[in-house]
């Protein structure tokens, strides 16, 4: 799976901005969903107008983590692996028997938006099991992004040369986009459009960049780990109705 957004929606951390990253522009003309589509000549691409881009492909699977993808009012949703707690998730979001993993997910970030106030640190958590996901709601033109506590699935983020934020589960792709700016997503965290990288296993520590060095000693992004000398203020979000929009508050 492959999603690009522009810095305008989600905001990549400088610190995964490489020096001398050989990076190349993302979206210019289609370039990286063109390069996902040379490897996977099945996949699809959805065009998310000045946001960015989505791709996915259902060839070369995993079996025990499989992809899928979905569309429900205008939230698009890219789901890699299993969730196990399938059927409590089910009844807490009053879903029917048929959804699946990537519908919870759609689901989940829906109560957050609309239905609050819930920790958006504590949806995620309630999510057990093998997983990678990437969320892009077009109508507030926001992103939600995380990856399960123990980086099961594969899951890889950088910065393009214009700032924009490449996601994919594939590493190799994301270099042709990122160079060496570009980092396994960090385990047990959370990615928003307005809240930026945060910890749902320690959400009330803040999270500090330590510069990778690769195999060859350069430097090629930076991961993130939870610090624990330092506090994070604890943030609710906002119920919408009464006040605005979930993705603008958080």
């Amino acid at each position: 799976m492959l999603a690009v957004f522009n810095k305008s929606v989600a905001k990549s951390p400088e610190a995964l901005q490489s020096p001398q990253s050989g990076s190349a522009s993302a979206l210019k003309d289609g370039f990286l969903a063109r390069q996902f589509a040379s490897v996977h000549p099945s996949s699809v691409t959805v065009n998310l107008g000045s946001s960015g881009v989505i791709a996915y492909s259902l060839d070369k699977q995993n079996p025990l983590l499989p992809r899928l993808f979905a569309v429900v009012d205008d939230i698009f949703c890219l789901f890699q692996g299993h969730i196990e707690n399938v059927a409590l998730l089910k009844q807490q979001y009053g879903l029917n028997k048929t959804a699946n993993e990537v519908i919870i997910v759609i689901e989940a970030f829906r109560t957050l938006r609309d239905r609050g106030p819930y920790p958006a640190d504590q949806v995620v958590r309630d999510i057990q099991g093998k997983f990678a996901f990437v969320l892009f709601d077009s109508a507030s033109k926001a992103a939600f992004v995380a990856a399960d506590p123990d980086g099961n699935v594969p899951f890889f983020w950088g910065t393009d040369s214009e700032g924009h934020l490449v996601l994919a589960d594939d590493s190799e792709v994301v270099k042709k986009g990122c160079g060496n700016s570009f980092a396994p997503f960090p385990k047990g965290c959370f990615f928003t459009s307005s809240g930026g990288l945060r910890s749902y296993e320690h959400p009330h520590n803040e999270l500090k960049a330590v510069p990778r060095v690769d195999s060859s000693g350069e430097m090629c992004g930076a991961n993130f780990k939870v610090d624990a000398e330092t506090k994070k203020e604890s943030s609710g979000i906002p119920r919408v109705g009464s006040a605005a929009n979930w993705s603008t508050n958080y």
